[in-house]
């Protein structure tokens, strides 16, 4: 048993500004854990607290039942690729091959070699002289061939080409699927976490708003587009999100359970009626809502 990743009432300040503010976090063990949230509100410093880079303030952070920070035993289980990826500066792969080795008593042979068939990249040449995306496929092919039980992801796809993108997500799905590995990523890329993970938490200003099952979350909002007849209109005590009309075709984001809130507006003898799921990128914006991330009816002249 590889165990959760738990976070309880974390806080982590920066010059007096709470960059994490009582986080709560809960990873179930196996899981792909999609972490979403608008910029600044927190998602790379709760990785850097999770990878034990960052000392807490206060709060909790347990990864197997045991504390991160200075944890060399336990880091070395874990592999992390962060959004900004250093290398050394004329350090090839062969080079940063036998480093890893050094450092990750875990490191497999057998897994690098496999991988390089994956990555196909340039052994003689400077990692730093790769492109971006080649980087990252670097910094992949080295933290998997250290066979980590925790895997923690701050926006990981970012300039890979999308060839590349579904075979990275099929390396870390077999993974996940094989050795019962748990993964955390972080990406703005809501349409691909929405293929990948089972779990979601979203957070802003440094908290957890909400964190459920992915399924769990898609069956509790609804989009609905319907057309109530002459007199008629939406019955009362529904929880509205959202509601926008073009002409009398009225499109309304609700909270509960579809099937509920379909059976409450069949009720009214609507002429026109329609349900349909959320991407998680809708409820990401709706969720969040709230007068700082309503979106700005700007016109330039």
């Amino acid at each position: 048993m590889k165990g959760q990743i738990i976070v309880r009432n974390l806080v982590k300040t920066f010059d007096g500004v709470r960059a994490l503010d009582g986080l709560n976090l809960t990873v179930p063990e196996g899981a792909v854990y999609g972490l979403v949230a608008p910029n600044g509100a927190g998602k790379s410093t709760c990785i850097r607290c999770l990878a034990g880079i960052y000392r807490q303030d206060s709060g909790e952070i347990t990864i197997d039942n045991q504390p991160v920070f200075e944890n060399t035993a336990l880091k070395a289980r874990i592999a992390y690729i962060p959004d900004d990826i250093f290398f050394y500066t004329q350090a090839t792969m062969p080079e940063m091959k036998k480093l890893f080795r050094e450092v990750y008593p875990a490191f497999r042979e057998d897994r690098f070699e496999k991988l390089g068939q994956a990555f196909e990249l340039d052994p003689k040449k400077p990692i730093r002289k790769f492109s971006k995306g080649m980087q990252k496929q670097a910094a992949f092919w080295l933290a998997l061939s250290i066979a980590p039980d925790f895997v923690l992801l701050d926006e990981p796809m970012d300039g890979l080409d999308p060839l590349m993108r579904r075979q990275i997500w099929s390396i870390l799905l077999s993974e996940v699927a094989e050795r019962n590995v748990t993964v955390l990523v972080s990406s703005h890329n809501l349409r691909e976490l929405e293929d990948v993970c089972d779990h979601v938490g979203m957070m802003d200003h440094g908290k957890m708003l909400l964190e459920h099952s992915l399924s769990d979350l898609q069956e509790n909002m609804v989009k609905i587009q319907v057309v109530f007849p002459e007199g008629k209109s939406l019955p009362e005590g529904l929880s509205v999100l959202h509601q926008s009309a073009v002409g009398r075709v009225q499109q309304l984001i609700l909270r509960g359970k579809p099937e509920e809130i379909a059976q409450r507006i069949t009720a009214c003898a609507p002429v026109f009626m329609d349900v349909l799921p959320l991407s998680l990128e809708e409820i990401f914006i709706y969720e969040l809502g709230g007068e700082h991330h309503a979106i700005k009816n700007i016109i330039l002249s």
